[in-house]
């Protein structure tokens, strides 16, 4: 059983939030060859405190306990604002709100969380060297944290598996989660850590449907009801705002790849992020150890190659997440 942390910013039923987060923690708490051990809270996709709500309102319905520890509340140096503006107000500003109607407020929950979350993966990796793989799927803030507070993080980590960067894909010159923190993106990416990527141009391959939520409502369990409920509204949001017919469900990607090494080819890349302050900054590129043609002008490049997902077997993956959510208990 492979033991992991989820470091996360989970959007389930918050109106405009990207609810994959919520599928990955989803099918990490059904996989019988997961141990889900402590989930981290970062500012990303919502607002530090939220995803801590939506994270713990999600045990709650499952009664399950498991720690969850909130992290970094903004980026290392990327101000937040400008990110809560367009990530909190955009659905109100494109007249969706009335998407959620039917879903109910979140409701308050206790706030019990300690130590602060870059201690408490620091201190689970750390204490159980080459044990603990570390799923992250928001800004990287909270790992970044880590390295810098815990030495040997990096060489005791398991895996990083990370859901960001994008390489080819038109449209897009960076993505959320690098772009919310591109330093802390930078720092994790060069840290010489075990890392597998999965970018935008790879999640962007994976779908899912209201006619997959049919087959999980069938199986009418609490962890199935709860995803198919907080996820119906986003999707109808991704299918009118994406063009789509569906959705994307980027984050769920990296737990799926921990179960089934199949679901996704790899290649190794050396990888870098841009923290320039112009029209490069977040983005990513990569390239082959030593194939280069032209390297004029570039520094060296000292930190190693990392896995980067390149291409996704749909089908597969739903075939994973189905299995695992139709035999919860």
């Amino acid at each position: 059983m492979k033991r992991i942390v989820i470091d996360c910013d989970p959007g389930n039923g918050i109106p405009g939030a990207n609810v994959d987060d919520g599928l990955a923690l989803a099918l990490a708490l059904a996989s019988d060859s997961i141990k889900l051990e402590l989930i981290t809270i970062v500012a990303g996709n919502t607002p530090r405190d939220t995803g801590y709500r939506v994270a713990c309102q999600m045990l709650k319905e499952l009664n399950v306990t498991i720690p969850v520890v909130k992290g970094a509340a903004q980026a290392l140096l990327e101000p937040a604002e400008p990110w809560r503006e367009q990530l909190d107000n955009n659905v109100r500003k494109q007249g969706l709100l009335s998407l959620w109607d039917n879903l109910p407020a979140l409701p308050a929950v206790a706030d019990i969380s300690t130590p602060h979350a870059a201690q408490a993966i620091g201190e689970l990796v750390c204490n159980n060297p080459g044990e603990i793989t570390v799923v992250a799927i928001g800004p990287l803030t909270n790992i970044a944290h880590t390295i810098q507070l815990y030495p040997d993080f990096a060489r005791s980590v398991a895996e990083i598996v990370i859901m960001g960067g994008v390489f080819q894909l038109d449209n897009y010159l960076k993505d959320t989660n690098f772009a919310v923190d591109p330093e802390a993106a930078k720092i994790v990416i060069e840290s010489g850590a075990n890392i597998t990527l999965a970018p935008l141009d790879v999640t962007t391959q994976t779908m899912l449907t209201h006619q997959d939520l049919d087959q999980i409502q069938n199986y009418n369990n609490p962890l199935s009801n709860f995803i198919v409920r907080t996820t119906r509204p986003w999707m109808d949001y991704s299918i009118q705002t994406r063009h789509l017919p569906g959705c994307w469900i980027h984050d769920v990607l990296c737990v799926a790849q921990l179960i089934d090494r199949e679901i996704a080819t790899t290649s190794a890349y050396i990888v870098d992020v841009s923290t320039a302050q112009d029209c490069t900054r977040a983005s990513s590129r990569r390239w082959k150890e030593g194939a280069l043609r032209l390297t004029v002008g570039m520094q060296p490049v000292t930190h190693q190659p990392i896995n980067v997902m390149d291409q996704v077997n749909n089908q597969r993956l739903l075939k994973v997440i189905f299995h695992a959510l139709e035999k919860y208990h």
